[in-house]
């Protein structure tokens, strides 16, 4: 019978650059007054206080004098992944060793990857493996541009990992340089999608050892008719993300199908949820459409409300959270990413 796999803990970092109130003043600058005041009031209800960035912060403000973005045109894609290939892995680096600070990293079996705001080649699986002086034997794998779903491919994917070899001791990263990509544009749509995202990784050990978490059934689905609500387009000036503003009402009306709230569920009553934070708007769509009561998304607002939207980063804080409080008779998590896909499984507190 396959073994139960278990996230024993999760590490988490943020960089140390709070740029969330900079980047409203500078938006706001961008907009003609109408919009520009619609911005400020949306920003102020958007449920984020901080977001944190990579990027230097001796200049202050990322978009101020001698900032990354002073000047327009910003920098070009090979700069901004240039950045990537240095701080990426550090700041995944500090995720682990909060993850060290919980739980023994010895003998790690496989390691696995996901990141969808950069690339490098040697990939961050091996600049991270390397660094931690992990034998090359083991077994790494890249999970590259899924977007806000990404951390479930990874946990699901060490979940298939421990299922099948039971001695396995996978480590699970999850890092996201979001503020990479900002791009210089004055439109609304555009500035208030900006507006979500901040950097963060997060560090996760899965092993059949019965502690923390047991990852039970995963599922996904897809939502009909929502390929172009989410996606990324590389450019010459970073990765453009485009984020429609019907995303969080398609949300909420495809939770309104039984079948899929059964596929989501497994037909039981969760007591924890550990909802991506993509947004304030998504987590409100979210709890109406399910009609949650109002505590049941308290981890997902507070990591939003903290760190803002880090993609795939942002719903393994919310099970750190988890990890931390009362144990889990029957959790959900579920992210929402480009498709418009739903991924996500159900957990527990080790018995």
């Amino acid at each position: 019978m396959p073994s139960t796999p278990h996230i024993a803990a999760i590490g988490t970092a943020v960089p140390a650059h709070d740029i969330h109130a900079s980047f409203v003043d500078w938006a706001s600058t961008r907009l003609p007054e109408r919009e520009a005041r619609l911005f400020q009031r949306m920003a102020a209800r958007g449920g984020i206080a901080h977001r944190w960035s990579v990027l230097p912060a001796e200049h202050g403000s990322p978009v101020g004098a001698g900032g990354f973005y002073a000047v327009e045109p910003h920098p070009g894609t090979a700069a901004r992944m240039a950045l990537y290939a240095r701080a990426a892995p550090a700041l995944a680096l500090e995720a682990i060793a909060r993850l060290a600070e919980q739980v023994r990293l010895d003998g790690i079996t496989h390691l696995v990857v996901a990141s969808c705001t950069g690339f490098v080649a040697p990939g961050i699986d091996q600049i991270v493996a390397r660094a931690l002086g992990l034998s090359g034997g083991v077994e790494r794998t890249l999970i590259g541009f899924m977007g806000c779903y990404a951390a479930v491919a990874a946990l699901r994917t060490a979940r298939h990992i421990v299922r099948s070899e039971r001695a396995a001791r996978v480590l699970v990263v999850t890092v996201e340089l979001s503020t990479l990509h900002l791009q210089a544009d004055r439109t609304l749509e555009p500035l208030l999608a900006m507006l979500q995202f901040g950097d963060g990784a997060a560090a996760a050990l899965v092993t059949a050892t019965p502690a923390g978490l047991a990852i039970g059934r995963p599922f996904s689905a897809t939502l009909p008719g929502s390929a172009e609500a989410i996606r990324w387009d590389i450019t010459d000036r970073g990765f453009a993300m485009h984020l429609s503003g019907e995303v969080p009402g398609r949300i909420g009306a495809a939770l309104r199908d039984p079948a899929l709230v059964d596929a989501i569920t497994g037909g039981t009553t969760a007591d924890r949820w550990a909802v991506h934070a993509g947004g304030r708007s998504i987590l409100d769509a979210v709890e109406s459409a399910l009609a949650l009561p109002p505590a049941a998304l308290a981890d997902s607002r507070a990591v939003l409300a903290a760190n803002g939207n880090m993609s795939s980063a942002t719903l393994m804080f919310v099970l750190a959270r988890i990890l931390a409080g009362a144990p889990v008779r029957h959790g959900i998590a579920l992210a929402f990413g480009p498709g418009l896909a739903a991924e996500g499984f159900s957990f527990a507190s080790a018995a």
